[in-house]
């Protein structure tokens, strides 16, 4: 008998309590929320609008279109034209006249750019790699994380998204903006990051 079935035979024996009931909740795996994978980037933007995740996005027909949607996007932030930029070759070839770009990022970086390798339309997260080409500090430290997603990387469940090709040292995971109520039961949004999170999806 494996030591789940001597736990859940134990749980079937006895009456079951608060206590009892919560872990037999817990060795159930938990259902699968319903994703229209028919329309998996209306799924993916309606988890981005929650509260829970609270980004913001744009939509880009061609990566030409990027730095205009990032200017937008700063303008009505009351941001000026800055930007960390990563080091990605697909980049190089957009026209960034009237940024000024960063190589690294300082602590008060007002805005980290971060291409995603996945989005889960399950949960409105996105997936990063680490690589030379997309380091992981600057977007942790800037005010605004801006993303850009290509809507053909969007998978529908956590468990749909293997990352293709070959596999970085290491990759994570980012689901919103990071929040937290330690300081007198009061929300505060960003306290461990980034406090807005826009996400710019490509659909060419």
């Amino acid at each position: 008998m494996s030591a789940r079935d001597a736990i859940l035979a134990r749980l079937k024996s006895t009456t079951p309590g608060p206590i009892e009931a919560e872990a037999a909740t817990l060795l159930i795996a938990p259902e699968r929320p319903a994703v229209d994978e028919s329309a998996l980037e209306a799924e993916f933007l309606a988890r981005l609008a929650l509260p829970s995740v609270n980004a913001s996005h744009d939509v880009i027909g061609a990566l030409a279109d990027l730095p205009a949607a990032i200017a937008r996007y700063l303008d009505a932030q009351g941001e000026s034209l800055a930007l960390y930029l990563p080091p990605d070759p697909r980049l190089t070839g957009c026209d960034w006249s009237g940024f000024t770009l960063h190589d690294s990022a300082a602590p008060d970086e007002a805005a980290a750019l971060a291409i995603a390798r996945k989005g889960i339309a399950e949960t409105g997260s996105l997936v990063f790699e680490t690589s030379p080409q997309s380091p992981m500090l600057p977007n942790f430290l800037t005010l605004h994380h801006i993303v850009l997603l290509a809507v053909k990387d969007i998978a529908a469940y956590l468990e749909d998204c293997p990352l293709p090709g070959a596999q970085p040292r290491a990759h994570y995971w980012v689901t919103g903006v990071s929040g937290t109520t330690d300081i007198e039961g009061t929300y505060v949004r960003g306290a461990h990051g980034p406090r807005f999170l826009h996400v710019i999806l490509l659909r060419d």
